[in-house]
């Protein structure tokens, strides 16, 4: 199995999921983490990416570190000089009409969303709004655009669109699609020759549905328009997904895969969680497995059944862990002995 992987973590698009399979394996196999300075849950986010942002990070030495899977503003020079040359680089995207809609809950706080009733009033007019030069504007415009280091607020011409996804091509191995997560798993796996339970994942950080609200087809093209970079990576890198799959793998073996997954994840689900699956906030019961409750949505969580043995009970715990809590517990173990 490959053991040096790059995440870049794009908000709201299922990678807090993948942050928590990525936490699994390298718990499991003891890999050691890029951790932001301190323990942080961002790599100095909104900031590029700095190699010496990462905690234990020393410039004289060879990169030392297996996993660097937390938020972070892609800058690729920087990160080479964290992770090993062979490493695996992967990320996930989502369609950015869904992205828009989440991020326009999640993060309702920031100075673009706040004074905007709702986010039809915003598209509406988005200038009213949205000031690119305020600090927090990033959440309201190209986001995935702007995680992956480029500048949200660049005129589309096909010449720039072109060198973007060039650049990202020419730094990224993989490039999942959360509207097909589990395919997407699958071809996590194949790339990064992992086994099946390795993949397997209960949905984290998840709000509610009392949140979402249904888009007219007139939002939905003002969310593309707005978000036009966002659209063009989205188009370019869900066809390349696809024909990846085909050349691959196969659209016949995918199947059996996909079905192969979902079982065991239906098996973990009947032998981990207590009730049908996640739960609201209030109902968990253990303070330890409260997610973030962050911006006006819900963020759904788990109850572990009770009566557990030791060893199922600690594979469960890690399969709903939320990943603040899970990344703090790995950032102390891998310090232990800067703490003590």
């Amino acid at each position: 199995p490959k053991t040096n992987v790059v995440f870049l973590k794009v908000h709201k698009s299922a990678s807090s999921t993948v942050m928590n399979i990525l936490f699994r394996f390298g718990e499991t196999h003891n890999l050691t983490f890029a951790f932001p300075l301190n323990g942080g849950s961002q790599l100095f986010y909104p900031h590029h990416f700095m190699a010496k942002f990462v905690q234990g990070f020393s410039p004289g030495s060879a990169p030392q570190f297996n996993i660097l899977c937390h938020h972070m503003r892609f800058l690729h020079p920087e990160v080479q000089r964290v992770v090993p040359s062979t490493a695996i680089y992967f990320s996930i995207l989502r369609n950015p009409v869904q992205l828009m809609e989440s991020s326009f809950v999640y993060y309702k706080g920031t100075s673009s969303f706040s004074r905007a009733r709702n986010l039809e009033e915003f598209l509406h007019e988005p200038y009213r709004f949205y000031n690119p030069k305020i600090a927090d504007s990033h959440y309201a415009k190209n986001l995935m655009t702007f995680d992956f280091g480029f500048n949200p607020d660049g005129d589309v011409t096909p010449k720039r669109v072109h060198l973007m996804l060039k650049a990202i091509e020419a730094s990224f191995d993989l490039l999942l699609i959360s509207e097909y997560f589990d395919e997407s798993m699958v071809l996590l796996k194949e790339t990064l020759c992992w086994d099946l339970d390795s993949v397997v994942s209960f949905p984290l950080n998840i709000r509610d549905s009392s949140t979402r609200s249904p888009l007219s087809d007139s939002m939905v093209e003002k969310i593309k328009k707005w978000n036009r970079l966002d659209w063009e990576i989205y188009i370019h890198f869900n066809k390349t997904f696809w024909e990846r799959i085909d050349r691959d793998i196969g659209r016949e073996r995918m199947q059996r895969e996909v079905r192969a997954l979902q079982q065991r994840q239906a098996e973990l689900a009947e032998i981990c969680l207590q009730g049908k699956g996640s739960v609201a906030p209030k109902e968990i019961k253990d303070s330890s497995l409260m997610p973030l409750q962050f911006g006006s949505a819900k963020i759904l969580g788990y109850n572990i059944r009770q009566g557990l043995d030791k060893k199922t009970e600690r594979m469960c715990r890690q399969l709903v862990t939320p990943e603040l809590q899970y990344s703090s517990a790995l950032y102390k173990k891998q310090f232990l002995q800067k703490l003590q």
